[in-house]
């Protein structure tokens, strides 16, 4: 039996896709990787074969920095990177406008390389990327059987009203999902403020309080209409123009097939959400087409000797103060140590390979963990190591860390709301702070925050003080709140009992 894995040429597509494939490869079957050169090294990693398909004009073998792209997709890198710093609204219009000329590279031309690969490889099951649209395109046109793995958060497939790229739910640092928000906005589920204007502040009531700045919305009062409502908007003309670019493609492939009404609501035979179903929407579950949970793809790392060391390090010291949980000012932190020699808290601290270049909010992530006086591991990736400022002698910092195994040590973790990080501390059962930039990441932040697993906060604004504080509540959530604990460590023990690739397996194959 032959698997063919469908993968762009990024390492944080391929990774969790792969990770999927290991369980045919452990059960002695065939897996063949498409994909492009930059993540060979991964797959070789992995023992599986690898044939070449160019689905994008970029790449990223793990740590992306835009000068080390071709000269559009370092221009479109440095742009978007430019939008984060602006706000949210500013970052979600640059990639929906990006989308024209990303998503649908050499469509044609792409989707015939990807059907030679298939006649080539001749496997009995396919997976791709679902946000590898031209294969996607490739294998419609050619009538060829499919599971469409949605690597991000469930909101990647638009479903009902939803229009793809404007986000139906946001967290409530950024508004809430229906705080007083016009119905037309966002499918009547979001109101949010216009931008990341500094100084601008939530109150507990999740009401905006802008230091004379009045073009920041007040979010009981919906958002200003140049704000998501022009977001919206914009959405739902790239969405006509790729549809139309979608049908344009299919019409000389495969001329005989009705056109699309929405290209982004194209799905596969079979769609596989790589995230758990039980931090999905309850109110999307009925309008999605047949899908399975796979929960989470967490892969198999390495041994690294530096962070064992570390690790190990950190267990064998004498019993330390606890961090500062409570930030009264006549609390003795030295007070009632535990006598068990158990290991030293810490945080887990990664932006992941794309948004680490936002080194200037990693270092005020940076200072509000020296304030609450708790160790930490932090992923740097292509981020500036100054903006951190003075590093404490028992912290870890690099370029790269091996994730999985430091989820699985850590006691939270701070995270720009990826979904491979965020599944990934799920299955460690890992409360996180989330700081999230663009795309899916609202939406998977605002879950976290329904469920009472993670605290989210507007990465542009968020000052040390509301960091330590979001910090010492996840630091202490078994106190703070042990409803979202007890749910978390559930969660937790279910992702590990049946991994994502056991149910992949399980849902293409028809056997356990």
């Amino acid at each position: 039996m032959t698997l063919l894995v469908v993968s762009p040429d990024y390492a944080s597509h391929l990774l969790p896709l792969a990770t999927l494939a290991t369980e045919w490869r452990d059960r002695g079957e065939r897996v063949v990787v498409a994909t492009g050169p930059a993540t060979a090294a991964i797959v070789e990693s992995f023992g599986f074969e690898r044939v070449h398909l160019q689905l994008g004009r970029g790449s990223n073998p793990g740590v992306i920095r835009a000068e080390e792209q071709v000269a559009e997709e370092d221009a479109s890198l440095r742009g978007f990177f430019d939008a984060t710093r602006l706000g949210m609204v500013e970052t979600l219009s640059y990639q929906a406008r990006e989308r024209l000329t990303d998503l649908m590279w050499q469509p044609v031309a792409t989707a015939r390389a990807v059907l030679d690969v298939v006649a080539a490889v001749r496997p009995d099951q396919i997976v791709v990327d679902h946000l590898a649209f031209s294969a996607r395109l490739a294998l419609v046109a050619g009538g060829v059987p499919f599971a469409d793995v949605v690597l991000g958060h469930p909101t990647a497939l638009p479903v009902g009203d939803e229009v793809y790229g404007c986000p139906p739910e946001w967290p409530a640092a950024f508004g809430g999902a229906g705080a007083g928000a016009d119905p037309a906005l966002a499918g009547g589920r979001t109101t949010v403020e216009s931008s990341n204007h500094p100084g601008t502040r939530f109150d507990d009531a999740n009401v905006v309080r802008a230091a004379g700045d009045a073009s920041v919305a007040r979010a009981d009062a919906g958002a200003a209409p140049e704000g998501v409502a022009g977001l919206r908007e914009l959405c739902e003309r790239v969405d006509a123009s790729f549809t139309a670019e979608w049908n344009a493609a299919l019409a000389e492939l495969a001329p005989h097939l009705p056109p699309s009404t929405s290209a982004f609501g194209e799905h596969g035979d079979l769609l596989l959400y790589n995230y758990p179903g039980e931090l999905a929407d309850p109110e999307r579950e009925a309008l999605l087409p047949p899908h399975v949970w796979l929960g989470s793809a967490v892969r198999a790392e390495p041994v690294d000797a530096e962070v064992a060391a570390w690790l190990a390090g950190g267990a064998d010291r004498a019993p330390a103060p606890a961090p500062d949980l409570d930030p009264t000012p006549d609390r003795d932190p030295t007070s009632d140590p535990d006598p068990d020699p158990t290991p030293a808290p810490f945080v887990y601290v990664s932006f992941g390979s794309f948004l680490s270049v936002r080194s200037d909010v990693l270092g005020r992530v940076a200072e509000a963990l020296r304030r609450v006086g708790v160790r930490a591991a932090i992923a740097l990736g292509s981020g500036d190591r100054a903006d951190l400022g003075e590093v404490p002698s028992d912290w870890l910092v690099r370029e790269f860390l091996p994730q999985v195994t430091l989820l699985d040590a850590a006691t939270a973790a701070v995270t720009h709301g990826g979904n491979n990080s965020v599944t990934e501390a799920m299955t460690a059962g890992v409360p996180v702070v989330v700081l999230p930039f663009s795309t899916d990441q609202f939406a998977g932040a605002a879950a976290l925050e329904r469920t009472g697993v993670g605290v989210a906060l507007a990465p542009n604004t968020a000052t040390v003080d509301e960091l330590a504080e979001a910090l010492r509540h996840v630091l202490d959530l078994p106190t703070r709140d042990p409803g979202a604990a007890g749910r978390l460590a559930g969660l937790a023990a279910s992702l590990r009992e049946t991994p994502g690739r056991a149910r992949a397996h399980a849902a293409l194959t028809g056997r356990d």
